[in-house]
C-alpha cells in the first residue's frame, strides 16, 4: 500500500502513544490531519477532568510537525451511548467494559460519521497490529508487546472499521515508544500512561457509576455460613471475582455472587475460594470482526490481561459458544466480553458476552 496515495486522520489523545505515531508518519514523509476527541463530564466542573492538558499536549504535537489539528465534540455520543450501555449493564447485575464500546462507537464510530468518513486511514496509538492474509481479508492482530497488547479493546469493532483502522506502533514494545518521544523531544514524553476508563481521565469508576445510579445499601453475606458481615452500597459497585474495596475486616473475602432483586452480596472467606472458578461458561452474541468465526482450538482473555488462557469452544449455533477452559479461570464474571484468539493468540477473531 502506497500511504502517499492516502487520505490519513490521526487521532491525537495528548498521550505519548498517538504522539509517537504521528512522528511515525512525518517521518515517512506523509502529513495527515490530526483530530483530537473531546469528551467531558455532563456538567464539567463537577469532576477534576484532564481534557485540557490532554489538548495542549495534543496541540504542541500537531504543531511540531506543522500538522493541522482539530477538535470533534462527540460529548453527547459518548454519554448517549457508551455511558448507556454502561449503566444498563451495571444496574443488571452485569460486568461492563466501557473501553470497548467506546472504540467502537466513539473513536472508529461517532468520529468516522462526523470526520473520519473523508479519510482513507485513521490512525491511532493501539498497540495491535493488522495482515492481509491470501484471501485478501484484513486481521486484528497482537502486538508484540503483551503487557500493552489492545486488541482485547478492539475486539467488538466491525469489518468496515477495521479495513480503515492504522497502528502504526502496534508493532513496538512501549519502552520503544517512549525512547522515541524523549528522543524526539514530544511534549507528552513523560507523561503516564491513563489508568481510567477511555476519555475520562481521572474520574474514578465508581463515581462515574455513582452520578448516574446513586446508592442502594444492601447485605454482605457470607456464602458458607449465611451470615451477614457487612453492608454495601450498591451491588453495581461490585464485581465477581472482586477482591479489594469491600471494606470488610478479616480479609481477603471475595465477591462470589450477587442477588440482584434482593441486592445482596455474597462473598467467601479466604485465598481464592475454589466457588470464585470457571472452566466451563457461555458466550452469546459472538462478534466475529471480519466474519471468520473462530476455530475450536482457542486462547481467550477475560479481561485485560497478559496472559492467554487456552480452551476450547463448542459452538451451539446462533452466535453461542461454550467455553472449555483448560484450567480453572478465575472471576469469570457474567457481562464480560471474553475475547477470542487463535491457539498462538496471534489473530484475534472478535468476542462475545459472557452468560453465566
Amino acid at each position: 500500500m502506497n500511504l502517499k496515495d492516502k487520505k490519513i486522520a490521526v487521532l491525537l489523545s495528548g498521550g505519548v502513544d498517538s504522539s509517537v505515531v504521528l512522528y511515525e508518519l512525518v517521518r515517512q514523509g506523509l502529513k495527515p490531519d490530526c483530530f483530537y476527541i473531546k469528551i467531558g463530564p455532563e456538567e464539567e466542573e463537577e469532576w477534576d477532568c484532564s481534557s485540557e492538558e490532554d489538548l495542549e499536549m495534543a496541540t504542541a504535537v500537531a504543531h511540531k510537525y506543522d500538522c493541522k489539528l482539530e477538535v470533534i465534540d462527540c460529548h453527547r455520543e459518548y454519554w448517549d451511548q457508551v455511558t448507556k450501555y454502561t449503566m444498563d449493564k451495571v444496574k443488571a447485575g452485569l460486568t461492563p467494559n466501557p473501553d470497548v464500546m467506546c472504540n467502537r462507537l466513539i473513536k472508529f464510530g461517532a468520529f468516522h460519521e462526523k470526520r473520519g468518513h473523508e479519510y482513507d486511514l485513521i490512525a491511532t496509538g493501539h498497540y495491535a497490529q493488522t495482515e492481509i492474509d491470501a484471501e485478501g481479508r484484513k486481521w486484528l492482530t497482537t502486538s508484540p508487546d503483551p503487557v500493552k497488547d489492545q486488541t482485547d479493546f478492539l475486539a467488538q469493532i466491525y469489518d468496515w472499521q477495521l479495513e480503515k483502522a492504522m497502528f502504526p506502533i502496534g508493532h513496538m514494545m512501549k519502552e520503544e515508544v517512549r525512547e522515541i518521544a524523549e528522543r524526539e523531544h514530544l511534549a507528552p514524553a513523560h507523561r503516564r500512561d491513563s489508568q481510567g476508563i477511555c476519555f475520562l481521565g481521572k474520574i474514578n469508576y465508581n463515581d462515574y457509576i455513582r452520578r448516574y445510579l446513586g446508592e442502594w445499601p444492601g447485605d454482605v453475606i457470607e456464602l458458607e455460613t449465611g451470615k451477614k458481615i457487612g453492608q454495601h452500597k450498591g451491588h453495581w459497585f461490585h464485581t465477581i471475582g472482586q477482591r479489594k474495596g469491600m471494606g470488610l475486616g478479616g480479609g481477603p473475602w471475595f465477591v462470589i455472587k450477587k442477588d440482584i432483586e434482593q441486592n445482596i452480596i455474597y462473598v467467601s472467606h479466604g485465598y481464592d475460594p475454589e466457588s470464585a472458578y470457571k472452566q466451563d461458561f457461555p458466550i452469546h452474541a459472538f462478534h466475529s470482526i471480519n466474519g471468520q468465526l473462530p476455530p475450536t482450538d482457542i486462547t481467550l482473555k477475560i479481561r485485560h490481561t497478559p496472559e492467554y488462557l487456552p480452551a476450547r469452544l463448542e459452538d451451539l449455533g446462533d452466535g453461542r459458544y461454550m467455553v472449555h477452559a483448560n484450567a480453572p479461570i478465575h472471576g469469570v464474571a457474567p457481562g464480560q466480553f471474553c475475547v477470542v484468539y487463535d491457539a498462538e493468540h496471534h489473530r484475534c477473531y472478535g468476542s462475545g458476552e459472557i452468560m453465566i
